[in-house]
């Protein structure tokens, strides 16, 4: 019989297993990030992991929505202490500070070594949809506090952004000298058509 496990301990165990696994993405990337590993370094049987994650694919898209969430809730906090003073330039720079932070996280290896890519290509369907679904509520949030803003375009604008993520898996192919100067273009471009899109 499976051991039971109070909301605390429950609480404690994920956290530590996505604490571990951010960890272990960092020093050796997904394909080298095993349960027998992470349950080794949270001190849980193999079989509790299960409990919790039916895989240790499952696990990684948390960690990976977790730091989206922040990354996004970030650029929410921003936009919102500028309130009615935001223009597309301001926009521009507080989205291209938030792509740059990623230098800091777990997701330049994946990227460089195209685990990310390969990673996101094996995701279930229903798993990448719930991701680009929880990107839009963000940019619609976004919107929102935007002056003369239509909360409709919200879709349109978060694919956009999601489309110049997808970029950072290209950035040699891009080249590497221009890429940042390319990136804030890109960006430039969606946030000016954001707010010209109260005047179609």
């Amino acid at each position: 019989m499976p051991k039971t496990f109070s909301e605390s301990e429950r609480t404690y165990i994920k956290e530590r297993l996505m604490e571990e696994a951010k960890k272990s993405l960092t020093l050796y990337g997904i394909r080298k990030t095993t349960v027998d590993d992470l349950v080794k370094r949270v001190n849980i049987p193999k079989g509790t992991f299960y409990l919790f994650y039916d895989s240790k694919e499952r696990l990684i898209f948390d960690v990976i929505l977790q730091f989206n969430d922040e990354t996004q809730q970030k650029l929410i906090a921003e936009v919102s202490t500028l309130k009615d003073d935001i223009d597309h330039e301001k926009l521009t720079d507080i989205v291209f500070g938030l792509y740059k932070t990623l230098d800091d996280s777990f997701m330049p290896k994946l990227i460089a070594d195209g685990e990310l890519e390969f990673y996101m290509k094996r995701l279930p369907p229903e798993l990448s949809q719930t991701h680009a679904e929880h990107d839009d509520l963000m940019v619609e949030e976004l919107v929102s506090l935007l002056p003369d803003m239509k909360v409709e375009d919200a879709k349109v604008f978060s694919a956009a952004l999601r489309g110049i993520f997808l970029s950072l898996l290209h950035k040699q192919d891009i080249g590497e000298e221009v890429f940042d100067e390319a990136l804030r273009v890109m960006i430039r471009g969606v946030v000016i058509q954001m707010f010209e899109g109260d005047k179609k």
